[in-house]
């Protein structure tokens, strides 16, 4: 696993103006922002998206990803087929920081045509300052992660 906080950005053709705005944001805040496209509004498919983010943080390459298409609905569904990923949609602070710190998540998904931008940037910044809690949350994280198995 790298030492570095690394964070890859992916989305659908949909949300690429949202996820631009987040990488140079994340940017901003100190992390690495290793931003996987596309970069053209050519029709894309979210789960192809999703996937490939999610293997970088799987993998260890990224320590965590934030993925968005329209909804955050289906590229949060494909991410989470990856072993090892626990991606949640959120569409407020509270939410993203629950995510965090109750189940541990390495992945956040974003709705673009759900959540401004400001919003958006406010929803990041709360998942990325959360940390997990750990205790009982860990004992229902685990049994989450047995269901991989």
């Amino acid at each position: 696993m790298t030492d570095s906080k690394r964070i890859v950005l992916s989305s659908d053709h949909g949300a690429i103006e949202l996820r631009q705005a987040i990488a140079a944001h994340v940017t901003s805040k100190g992390w690495v922002a290793v931003d996987i496209g596309p970069t053209t509004t050519e029709s894309t498919n979210y789960p192809t998206h999703g996937e490939a983010a999610a293997r970088l943080v799987a993998s260890g390459d990224c320590q965590l990803g934030i993925v968005l298409c329209g909804t955050g609905q289906g590229i949060m569904m494909a991410a989470n087929k990856v072993k090892g990923i626990r991606c949640g949609v959120c569409a407020d602070t509270f939410s993203a920081r629950m995510l965090r710190e109750h189940n541990d998540a390495n992945m956040l998904s974003l709705g673009a045509r759900v959540v401004g931008q400001g919003l958006a940037l406010d929803i990041v910044d709360a998942f990325l300052a959360a940390e997990f809690e750990g205790g009982r949350h860990a004992l229902r994280v685990d049994m989450i992660s047995a269901l991989e198995a």
